[in-house]
């Protein structure tokens, strides 16, 4: 490892760090102009970022510098404090998110809803777009965005010169460089972009303003400076710029997981990479510096594999611009322009868009955008997280409220979390209901609190009063039931989970409703079907009106606790079952009834697997172990004597069961697998590889599925079965 890791440099990162480079160097000085700071300011942002980020940083593949989606706050700021305040405030930003990243709560960030970040990155990317265009226009960008809508038709009738002509250019050219060969966009589009557009001015003559330098990189003097008050003010920003850092930079960093194979970020460590390189870059000057999409997945895309590629960049920008500041200095300022028009908009992704709206975020995501554009960055983020907070609230407490009614019987359904937030609709829905009706009350409720069960009980009195009756049907945990009993359930986590009532034995549910009365509980389990269980299933069974298709024949027990597709997780038209006493397969066709099942399903249906279950115990073999009765179970049972005489130790993930009854299930699973393959027609099917035979043991007290394992001789747990061959 230690021999092919500068090989691995040379031959992945050095070129991915060229290329990253070559996007870096347009991309920082137009962010800079965009901000309104000294150019200079986002070269040694993307130096740092390159270097110090790249180094320190928790994700190896990331490539950080001057952002996009800083540059409204920044301007707000430098306007507001000046450059040299501004500084400082790079550096204690910086300093907190170090102290965020040892903190350990980088993870947090991510709480933020993806809808408020696309709505804060889309209203950048409409600010950048309104301030940008008067630039290329030839005039020059407003304090605010609504200042240049304000402005812009104004700009857009008046005399157009050449600086138009440049940036109209560099946007044409990035909009193109996509379609061209693949072999031309190996050079990148904002180079390309930029390189042109500077040719072109250059070559005609064009008189426009340009890129200033200091005559000396080296000897730049941007120190950070203390503010003479305003202590509050400077606060806020310093807070503002590290969260919007540091939320932009941890996203970007999942975004560049989701890119490629290698090691996962360390977001706290990435936290405190930032933090650090923001306190390097205000010290000298720079602007702030975040994790940048655009740069990371160009890195990836570009073949890189370790950080050294981040590092190398920053170092291929610090030899540009201090060797070439000179060609630096050519480039118009519409043509940086240009660019940051097309990435502003690129930033207003209708991907993200649609994904918002599929989530039914969009109004979280429209306001974001409206407040970062209307007002400013903070003021946008932080309406989009009133109102998440407020949808969240809503559809945490949701509850529907619906009333049915059958003939003079009225049925009340409650749905969801019933809190006092619901109480004002609850009356209502109730208050509606005629006096002296019988009503079956159903709650299906997930929290039921103080203020709700008071709202339901003082109804419930009021309407048994007048003459009505009140039927209480709680689906789940009872908690009204409990709060009539004086033992409320106070908290979600206190409730006991509730098998679903479709699945439940009626002894589970029906206790609480006094059916004691066989006819009684079918009658009431086959309305609860039709009422729970008949909607979910409804399509599924459409489908099945004209016929059956299953894959398996079950053969099993008829035993009350075999439920066939409980325990395989199946459902209509999954399994053709045959259910007798000892799940039995008669040898040599003894049984008619037995014959026709196995040829129909085998011959007619096509089933692919014949699977036998027994299970632990079972009546049948233990009265086959102790001697059946005379009678007609002793008749029967003469078809299980063969397993009696099973040599050899039938197992159970490798243990002999201790019950001689148990021991004889098992074996008797083997033997009515040897009795299946005596018909013709099931000989033929495994003989042509159309059909596999499965042999199944449930071993009822541990809920617990066991598949044979012809390889290993023994019954094994389901999830660890390999199946082999059945005898």
């Amino acid at each position: 490892m230690v021999i092919m890791r500068p090989l691995a440099v040379l031959r992945h990162d050095l070129p991915a760090s060229l290329v990253v480079f070559l996007v870096a160097v347009p991309l920082s000085l137009g962010i800079a102009l965009a901000s309104g700071a000294p150019v200079a300011a986002g070269l040694i942002a993307a130096v740092v970022g390159g270097v110090v980020a790249g180094a320190l940083g928790g994700s190896a593949l990331q490539v950080s510098g001057p952002a996009a989606g800083l540059t409204v706050i920044m301007a707000e700021t430098i306007s507001t404090f000046g450059w040299a305040v501004t500084c400082l405030i790079t550096v204690a930003a910086g300093a907190l998110q170090i102290l965020l990243g040892l903190s350990r709560i980088a993870r947090a960030a991510l709480a933020i809803s993806p809808a408020i970040v696309h709505g804060m990155l889309a209203g950048i990317g409409v600010t950048i777009v309104l301030g940008q265009l008067h630039v290329i226009l030839g005039g020059k960008a407003q304090s605010s965005a609504i200042e240049n809508i304000a402005e812009l038709p104004g700009q857009i009738v008046a005399h157009h010169d050449s600086a138009t002509m440049i940036g109209l250019l560099t946007i044409a050219v990035l909009l193109v460089w996509p379609r061209l060969p693949e072999a031309v966009r190996k050079v990148p589009g904002p180079l390309a972009a930029i390189a042109l557009a500077t040719v072109a001015s250059v070559a005609f003559g064009m008189t426009l303003p340009r890129v200033e330098l200091p005559g000396d990189l080296l000897n730049v003097h941007l120190v950070p400076q203390l503010p003479d008050g305003g202590w509050g003010a400077v606060a806020l920003a310093v807070v503002t710029i590290a969260l919007i850092a540091s939320v932009e930079s941890l996203l970007s960093a999942v975004a560049v997981d989701r890119m490629h194979t290698g090691p996962r970020a360390n977001l706290d460590r990435e936290l405190v990479g930032q933090g650090a390189a923001n306190m390097v870059s205000g010290a000298l000057g720079g602007l702030p510096v975040t994790g940048v999409i655009v740069r990371s997945s160009t890195n990836v895309t570009a073949g890189a594999k370790t950080r050294v590629s981040a590092v190398l960049h920053g170092v291929w920008v610090l030899v540009f611009v201090v060797l070439l500041a000179g060609l630096i200095q050519n480039i118009p300022l519409a043509a940086l322009a240009g660019l940051l028009v097309h990435v502003g908009a690129k930033l207003v992704n209708p991907g993200h868009m649609k994904t918002v709206l599929a989530h039914g975020d969009l109004p979280v995501y429209l306001l974001t955008l409206a407040g970062v554009v209307v007002f400013d960055l903070l003021t946008g983020v932080l309406a989009g997280i009133g109102l998440a907070l407020v949808l969240m609230l809503r559809r945490t407490v949701w509850s529907g409220i619906h009333v049915e009614r059958d003939g003079d019987r009225h049925r009340v359904v409650v749905e969801g979390v019933l809190t006092f937030l619901s109480v004002p609709r609850l009356s209502k829905v109730l208050g509606a209901i005629p006096a002296g009706v019988p009503v079956r009350l159903e709650l299906v409720v997930d929290y039921l609190d103080h203020a709700a069960f008071e709202s339901l009980t003082t109804w419930q009195q009021a309407h048994e009063r007048a003459g009505g009756t009140v039927d209480v049907d709680e689906v789940g945990h009872p908690w009204f039931g409990e709060g009539k009993a004086g033992r409320p359930t106070r908290s979600r986590f206190a409730a006991s989970r509730a098998v679903p009532r479709w699945l439940a034995p009626w002894s589970d549910w029906q206790a609480v409703e006094g059916v004691d009365i066989p006819a009684q509980q079918t009658r009431r389990g086959a309305t609860e079907f039709h009422r729970r269980a008949a909607p979910l299933l409804r399509d599924t069974l459409s489908g099945l009106a004209d016929g059956q298709r299953p894959r398996t024949l079950f053969i099993t027990c008829g035993d009350s606790r075999i439920v066939p597709n409980l325990i395989t997780t199946s459902g209509p038209g999954d399994l053709f079952t045959i259910r007798n006493i000892g799940n039995l397969v008669p040898p040599g066709q003894a049984d008619p009834s037995m014959n026709a099942s196995i040829e129909y399903a085998v011959g007619v249906l096509g089933v692919e697997e014949i699977v036998v279950c027994g299970h632990s115990g079972c009546g049948a073999m233990a009265a086959l172990a102790d001697g059946p009765p005379p009678g007609p179970l002793s008749v029967w049972l003469r078809h299980a004597e063969p397993s009696a005489h099973r040599l050899g130790a039938a197992t159970l993930d490798g243990a002999v069961p201790e019950r001689e009854g148990d021991r004889l299930a098992l074996h008797n699973v083997l033997q009515q697998l040897e009795h299946l393959r005596e018909y013709p027609s099931v000989a033929a099917a495994e003989a042509a590889g159309k059909l596999q035979l499965t042999g199944m043991y449930f071993d009822v007290g541990a809920a617990r599925v066991h598949l044979f394992d012809g390889d290993a001789r023994s019954f094994r747990p389901a999830g660890a079965a390999v199946v082999g061959p059945e005898t």
